[in-house]
């Protein structure tokens, strides 16, 4: 049947509140006040925490009177009620998020503390596309580049040139534009705009070097903007200013850095004092960019109907700077009375003054600056005239006849070229100009569907501006004659923008425009940058920039503001825009070409959570993107270039070795996914060659009481044996259950790890729960790895209390694991005094690496001492190999055969052959082995377990009482009765039992010892000779493992061999091959 479902409106208990009025107590606990927060979750569920279940389990009715004070309202969950706590009601997962509100960061709420007023939080931003993302996008766009330095471009680079600049540098942010939609639909994207895109997207170290270059791109712009305000100023509006007043360049550079110094002060103190007044008056600098606009196409119009009365004065085909002088001729027109142009070139007014040969020699004409939309000067203006800095304009189409000693005295008086110009040089200097694409991006939390609006807005935005600079390009070369194009300053039209006497109706409109336009621009460079620093700052990812998270208690982000105006001040004493321009378009290009990386890489990936609502992008147009983007930077400047990569790339090494460890379900971890998985099916396909053979470690770890590490030198000795490359699993055991283990397990890896990394070895981790150690071992022996990246050797300590430990555990399991190793076809390495093996920061100096090669094992002991020396602990040590003859060996032939044998193997070391001579089992062997066996029959009689132990107490309990009973009843004088026994099985193993231990207490010290443990203890006593007499003060020794014996008979026997084998010795290490050759002579 049906559920009905009623909605109760419920008072949400305000948060921290402990008292209230009397009726607040008897009020259930709302679901909405347990999942509020975090802190509400622990407020609330702690009074009642220990015990809950006990009593819910104990009571029979679902609301017991002892449950009514914490009991949820309604019953109708009731079945998930004990999950709450872990996984809240949908209802309030989205009631927490219809309330989450992302506005820009700090902005607002500095606003709020000027006005000393608290805004009401507004859930629903009310921005739509055309004023959220279009119009900030136009902003940034269009700026100083336009108004200062495009018509020089065209000029140069000829329409042609320039309608191919500023189509790739639009194509660029095209593409760009359109990844950044797809990654910016995919989810919300908080205060921090591309650097959120780019890390959550790529991961923290991508993230971070990415947001920082993008951090000095926005601050640079910042000093472009301020250098392109005291340019306008000191040029077009009050020349008189200067300061330093001087003609030469020194000069110039001089009163732009002192202006642009101030300005940047003064703009400082605006962005701290008052960022509402930037954020009011954002539109009106936007009108005053519309105007500019909208006055130049007004113009070339007007051109079609009047030209513009602006002439430009020729002397020869050179152009001249006609500030100083009206007419251009050299006498007046009743040729009686000489010009001011004619006093520039000579030293007199007189008819008899010496004159500049050139002035003398060629004629001067006058052309019209702005020849018209149909002059057909378009012709002129299709090619490139590039030029060596400090050479003259010329008009290549007039004449004009060279002094035969030319001179440099007058050149001051003609338009000169202030740089080398090249097509390369143009691009870095206009990209600027089609950056800002990211200004939607960024004010998503104030969108009213920033999924729709971030896509159509900023492609509108590119597109429009996009069709502005290539029609500007057209229009430029078609209307303004060439000569005047390439006059950046405006010198030879009476220091008036090129642009601005194309305007209509007067230059002062593209002045007073063009000037608001870059202050407000520079207040927004100086307004976003230090939040983007904060942002970064905040995430944690670059400790060393912790001190710029924080700010003013509004959120102001102080610190980052004075730095942002430190490193704006570089730009601004760098005093050129043409030299400040490169700099920013290395930093937005490496910001723009890790949008399209970012983007590809979801999008290849697949990812679940890639589900960008913007459908119009492809993988190839992100990598289309990429690509020229890094084209782009390295046609701007080759050497700008690597240093931005490199500035980058130690960001990025940085965050990798010293930065927080973040995790963002970036894609650059599902590549490196992709990647192992891509590799492992590969190793997979064909077996392992001998010459790619290298350890891969399991590191059998024991932990102690407290979970820590109990020998972390063996952490140590196996970061010295693989240095960093391989595979590399340190596991450990915990005896139990996993469900009653789990929280030390989970422990027991953190130490692990914390040991791995103090110790520097660089692997895996595991902590496994089984019923035993044994188990566990044979667990990870078994499933340890993956596919192809599976361990091929075993490292694990000698058990050292191997005798002292009760019930011989330690010695089974140690067995134990020498036989999985051996059928798993896997070498073994155990170490003997492993705490007295040298630690990471230890250095020999001196000693050898002893191997004693008894039995071939594929290589592996001459293998291991090659990649010890290669560590810089053991890096001074020398390698000598012994090896034993037997009667019937020729000992000089083997030391020449294994000469050669390790030649051709590439190793160096010393070759010693060792005779070992039958001789007859001296009297301490055959005690030695006698002991040994008594001391395993005691270890046997000894080995009751609790239940047998139990039984014969049980036992001996019931012969005492009957025997009791029968003293009594024959005291008692009473007839002896026929007793009836009845036999259990277990009651006759123990009299069996019995009588064996007294026979075995009996035998014992009359038994002979068994021949093959004779035989076995004579071995290893004069092999033990041997080795302690050769290697006694080497460094470290290498044994091969003989095998455990395959009846577990003499399993009690085989830990006392090797121990004999190893008495004597410190460092020792018994090696046990895996059953394949891991070395070759063959290349």
């Amino acid at each position: 049947m049906p559920t009905n479902f009623t909605v109760v409106p419920v008072d949400d208990v305000k948060e921290g509140s402990n008292g209230g009025a009397p009726e607040e107590e008897s009020k259930p606990i709302s679901l909405r006040k347990i999942f509020q927060d975090k802190k509400g979750v622990d407020n609330v569920q702690e009074p009642h925490s220990e015990g809950e279940d006990d009593q819910k389990e104990s009571s029979p009715f679902i609301n017991g009177e002892q449950d009514k004070e914490y009991s949820y309202e309604g019953k109708n969950m009731a079945l998930f009620e004990e999950e709450m706590d872990s996984t809240p009601m949908v209802a309030s997962l989205l009631n927490k998020l219809a309330k989450y509100t992302n506005l820009t960061q700090g902005v607002r709420e500095h606003e709020e503390a000027e006005d000393g007023v608290r805004r009401v939080a507004v859930t629903v931003p009310q921005m739509g596309t055309f004023i959220g993302v279009y119009l900030p996008c136009m902003q940034n766009i269009i700026g100083v580049i336009l108004f200062l330095r495009l018509t020089w471009i065209v000029g140069t680079a000829g329409i042609l040139g320039s309608l191919a600049i500023v189509s790739m540098c639009c194509i660029c942010t095209l593409l760009t534009a359109i990844s950044m939609s797809a990654i910016a639909t995919n989810g919300v994207v908080p205060a921090g705009g591309s650097y959120y895109m780019i890390s959550r997207s790529l991961g923290p170290e991508f993230g971070g070097a990415v947001g920082l270059c993008f951090y000095l791109g926005t601050t640079f712009a910042g000093s472009l903007y301020i250098l392109g305000t005291i340019e306008i100023l000191l040029t077009y509006i009050v020349p008189t200013a200067t300061v330093f007043k001087d003609n030469g360049d020194a000069a110039k550079l001089n009163n732009m850095r002192l202006y642009g110094t101030c300005c940047l002060v003064l703009m400082a103190l605006v962005v701290f004092v008052g960022v509402k007044y930037v954020n009011k008056l954002a539109l009106v600098f936007l009108s005053c960019v519309v105007l500019s606009i909208m006055a130049t196409y007004a113009g070339v119009i007007k051109t079609l109907i009047e030209p513009p009365e602006f002439n430009v004065c020729l002397l020869g085909n050179r152009s001249l700077k006609n500030e100083m002088f009206d007419t251009c001729t050299k006498r007046e027109e009743d040729q009686t009375v000489f010009t001011n142009l004619r006093d520039l070139f000579c030293n007199s007014k007189y008819p008899n003054a010496t004159c500049d040969e050139y002035y003398s020699l060629n004629n001067l004409t006058e052309i019209r600056a702005i020849p018209g939309l149909l002059s057909g000067v378009i012709r002129d203006n299709l090619w490139d005239n590039y030029g060596l800095a400090d050479t003259m304009i010329e008009k290549k189409d007039l004449p004009s006849i060279s002094p035969l000693v030319s001179s440099t005295d007058k050149d001051e008086h003609y338009v000169l070229r202030d740089i080398t110009t090249y097509f390369t040089l143009l691009v870095g200097i206009y990209f600027p100009s089609v950056t800002g694409i990211m200004a939607g991006s960024n004010r998503s939390g104030d969108l009213r569907d920033a999924q729709r609006s971030i896509p159509i807005g900023t492609i509108l935005a590119i597109l429009t501006t996009s069709f502005i600079y290539i029609s500007f390009v057209v229009l430029f070369g078609a209307c303004i004659e060439g000569v005047v194009l390439r006059d950046k300053f405006g010198d030879s039209v009476k220091k008036n923008p090129v642009i601005g006497i194309l305007a209509w109706p007067s230059p002062w409109v593209i002045v007073i425009g063009s000037f608001f336009s870059c202050c407000g621009a520079g207040l927004q460079s100086l307004t976003g940058a230090p939040r983007l620093l904060q942002a970064i700052a905040r995430d944690g990812i670059i400790p060393f920039l912790q001190v710029f998270g924080h700010g003013k208690a509004n959120g102001e982000p102080t610190w980052a503001l004075l730095l942002t105006v430190g490193i704006c001040e570089i730009g601004i004493l760098i005093a050129s825009l043409d030299n400040v321009a490169p700099i920013l378009s290395m930093f937005f290009l490496m910001c723009y070409l890790f949008v399209n990386l970012a983007c590809a890489v979801q999008t290849l990936l697949r990812t679940p959570n890639w589900r960008p609502r913007f459908k119009f992008y492809h993988w190839t147009l992100s990598f289309l993107g990429m690509s020229l983007c890094l084209s782009l930077m390295f046609v701007s400047s080759w050497y700008y270039a690597l240093v931005a990569i490199m500035i980058a790339g130690c960001i990025y090494k940085y965050i990798e070795y010293r930065g927080a460890v973040k995790e963002w379900g970036d894609g650059i971890r599902g590549l490196s996914l992709n990647a192992a998985r891509y590799a492992l099916i590969r190793l997979e396909e064909s077996p392992l060659h001998t010459k790619n053979w290298r350890p891969q470690l399991l590191v059998l770890c024991k932990l102690d009481s407290d979970l820590a590490v109990k020998h972390p030198r063996l952490l140590s000795f196996t970061t010295q044996l693989k240095a960093g490359k391989g595979l590399t699993i340190v596991c450990s055991v915990l005896e139990g259950t996993f469900m009653t283990c789990k929280k030390d397990a989970k422990t027991g890896e953190e130490n692990l790890k914390a040991a791995m990394s103090a110790e520097r070895t660089k692997g895996f981790s595991h902590v496994v729960v089984a019923s035993n150690l044994r188990d566990g071992f044979s667990i990870l022996i078994q499933s340890a790895g993956l596919g192809g990246m599976k361990h091929n050797a075993v490292l694990m300590a000698w058990p050292a209390g191997w005798k002292q430990a009760r019930g011989s555990l330690a010695r089974r399991n140690f067995i134990e694991t020498v036989r999985e190793t051996t059928a798993a076809q896997q070498a073994l390495l155990v170490a003997k005094n492993i705490d007295h093996f040298p630690n990471n920061q230890e250095r020999l100096k001196e000693g050898t690496i002893d191997v004693w090669w008894i039995v071939h094992d594929g290589g592996l002991l001459m293998l291991l001492p090659f990649l010890l020396t290669q560590h810089k602990v053991w890096r001074k040590c020398n390698m000598r190999i012994f090896t034993v003859a037997q009667m019937d060996d020729n000992s000089i032939q083997m030391k020449k055969d294994l000469q050669m044998f390790l030649y051709h193997l590439r190793l160096d070391a010393v070759v010693e052959v060792v005779e070992m001579h039958d001789s007859d089992i001296s009297a301490f062997t055959y005690e030695k082995t006698l002991v040994m066996e008594q001391r395993s029959q005691m270890l046997k009689q000894m080995q009751l377990s609790r239940t047998e132990r139990e039984r014969e107490a049980q036992l001996i309990h019931d012969r005492n009482t009957a025997s009791h009973s029968a003293t009594n009843e024959k005291a008692a004088g009473s007839p002896p009765d026929r007793v009836h026994m009845t036999w259990t099985k277990d009651k006759l193993l123990n009299e069996r039992n019995k009588q064996r231990e007294g026979m075995a207490v009996k035998d014992m010290f009359n038994m002979r010892p068994n021949q093959s443990n004779v035989r076995r203890m004579h071995t290893a006593v004069k092999l033990n000779e041997v080795v302690v007499k050769k290697s006694r003060n080497s460094q470290l020794v290498l044994l091969n493992m003989p095998g455990p014996p395959k009846s577990k008979k003499g399993d009690e026997n085989y830990m006392e061999f090797l121990e004999v084998l190893m008495e004597g010795l410190d460092r020792v290490l018994l090696v046990r091959g895996g059953g394949r050759e891991v070395v070759t002579i063959y290349s």
